[in-house]
Order: structure tokens, then C-alpha cells, then sequence
């Protein structure tokens, strides 16, 4: 099916959903089948019409990268969708200062073969403190030096913690912000935060709405939460969700999904996919319909024992 045959409420929730890749090309090795295999998923994500496609200098140890490089080389002169990416700390060292901003930025274009990228986060910078990032030589300045010269467009700071993100946002120096695990069914922690930022004017992207697994795979499975171990209160809860679900005729996936889609505040939600096989499951999770009458009744469902609990005294 092209672009041009997707109904227009299909398109129009599809440009609400990124592609996540941190698994994209994990463990593959360059010439070889299993390469092909992943180039061939990065293909069939360029071409979707989806909002973006996500990646970050370290997932797969770049691998997810080089695949989605040699992808975007091969459909040179095709309309594809935008690639965005992120900077990361120093593997080796942890260093996530100027000089290592401006290292993995340029890793990421080689490997992507571009010049230049319209939004790069500054991913996970839990190896350094807030105030070596906003100092002299830290990673804020060497990112806004980047869009100041033109090698990329906007600039977002990609988190879990929402005190930290919080922080990050405050400076005004960012164009956009990604919080993780924090916009769910289970967890509705970074509403405040989003609601924020869009009002100023900032691009609000919305990750992992599935919590990593359990709301995708369900209460019976061995999923966890956010990266936890999903607790036996935390199933309970999400089984009775399930219950509620099936009383209306929808599935716990689509009802994780589309909570995100239909958050105003939320520009794209960030969704994981690893082969076309999940694309083809992503779509049709997109074009559900939830009934109105889900939403209600989810309003005044209890409370979910969620395993999150970020504080502002842990911001460093």
C-alpha cells in the first residue's frame, strides 16, 4: 500500500508516530545476510510515511546507524521519512562534554551520510551533572554551536526522569524535549511537563508509550515495566485493564498507543519497531478505534502501582 492509498485518518495518526530503532542492526556484522536483513527493515522504515524515524549514536553500538546509512544510500532520490538522532556519552570513558558532542554528532552523520539533521537529542546524560552540561564546554553549548552553524536544525534533550528533563528544558536552549515510560496507561507522570513545553512552543516527543514490553505483551507475560521487573500489584492492575479493554472490544496495545495519540500536547510517539513484520502490527494498531466510552471509564480507573518514582533531590 503507498502513502497516496492510506486513508486520511490513518495518515493523519501515522504522522503522530515515530519509528524507534535501538535494536535496528544489533549485533550484525557489515557484507553480511544478517545485514541485508536489517537494511531491508531500514528501508521499509524510511518508506513508511510514519512522522521520523529515531536513532542515537549508541544503540546497537551504532550499528542501528550504519544500517539506517546504507539504507538511506541505496534510496538516494526517494522521498523518505526524516532521520533524527542523538548524541551520547563517550562508551569507553563517559564523557559527555563539547568536545564529545561534537565527536558523536559526526560519527552519527558518517554513519548516516548526511550533512546535516533536522533534530538531535542530547541522550541520557546521567555521566555528567546539570551544571557541567549548562557550563563552559559543556554539552548545552556544544549543541547550540551545532544549530547556530547549521549542521542541524533543532535541538531536544531525550530523558527518562522527568525532574531532569524538567531542568534541561528550563534553560531555553532547546527546541524539544523526549521523555520515556512517563506518558502510559500505567505511569502519567510527564503530562505536567508536556503540557509545558508545547504551550512554550517546544516539540514534545512521547517514548516507549508500551512501558517496555508489558503493555504491549500483557499481564500474563514475562514483561517487565520501564525496565523494571513488573511487580505481582503492577499485573494485577494491568490484567483488570485488560478486562476493561476487552469490554469494548479493543486491545490493550491499541489502547497504550492511541492514550499518547490522542494527548494534544504530544507531537510524535515514539515506537519501537525491529522488523516490517512489526510495522505492518504498528499500523494496525494506529488505525484502531477506541471508543469514547474507554476513555471515560479509564478516567476513573484506580490508580496504577507504577514503579517510578523520580524525585527532583535525584537530579544532579
Amino acid at each position: 500500500m503507498t502513502a497516496e492509498s492510506v486513508p486520511s485518518s490513518s495518515r493523519s495518526m501515522r504522522s503522530r508516530i515515530a519509528l524507534g530503532t535501538s535494536g535496528l542492526g544489533r549485533d550484525t556484522v557489515p557484507a553480511t545476510a544478517g545485514e541485508d536483513a536489517a537494511v531491508a527493515t531500514a528501508r521499509a522504515l524510511l518508506l513508511s510515511g510514519y512522522a521520523a524515524v529515531d536513532t542515537s549514536n549508541a544503540y546497537a553500538a551504532g550499528r542501528s546507524e550504519a544500517v539506517l546509512g546504507r539504507a538511506l544510500y541505496e534510496l538516494a532520490g526517494t522521498e523518505t521519512v526524516p532521520v533524527i538522532t542523538k548524541v551520547d556519552a563517550d562508551p569507553a570513558t563517559g564523557a559527555l562534554d563539547r568536545d564529545r558532542v561534537l565527536r558523536s554528532l559526526d560519527e552519527s552523520l558518517r554513519r548516516l551520510g548526511c550533512d546535516r539533521l533536522p533534530l538531535v537529542h542530547l541522550h541520557d546524560p546521567y555521566s555528567v551533572t546539570f551544571a557541567e552540561a549548562a557550563g563552559r564546554g559543556g554539552a548545552i553549548e556544544a549543541l547550540v554551536e551545532l544549530r547556530e552553524r547549521g549542521v542541524v536544525d533543532a535541538i531536544g534533550i531525550a530523558a527518562g526522569p522527568v525532574p531532569l528533563v524538567t531542568r534541561y528544558a528550563d534553560t531555553g536552549a532547546f527546541d524539544a524535549i523526549l521523555v520515556h515510560n512517563r506518558f502510559t496507561l500505567v505511569d502519567r507522570s510527564a503530562a505536567e511537563l508536556f503540557a509545558r513545553a508545547a504551550g512554550q512552543g517546544m516539540r514534545v516527543f512521547n517514548a516507549a508509550p508500551f512501558g517496555g514490553g508489558l503493555l504491549a505483551h500483557g499481564s500474563a507475560s514475562a514483561a517487565g515495566y520501564a525496565y523494571r521487573p513488573a511487580s505481582p500489584a503492577l499485573r494485577q492492575w494491568v490484567g483488570a485493564l485488560e478486562r476493561l479493554c476487552a469490554q469494548y472490544g479493543i486491545g490493550l496495545p491499541a489502547a497504550a498507543l492511541h492514550l499518547s495519540l490522542r494527548n494534544p500536547d504530544i507531537h510524535a510517539t515514539i515506537v519501537g519497531v525491529s522488523s516490517p513484520a512489526r510495522l505492518a502490527a504498528l499500523g494496525a494498531l494506529a488505525d484502531a478505534q477506541v471508543p469514547d466510552g474507554f476513555w471515560e471509564r479509564l478516567a476513573g480507573f484506580p490508580a496504577a502501582p507504577t514503579p517510578i518514582a523520580d524525585r527532583e533531590e535525584d537530579v544532579r
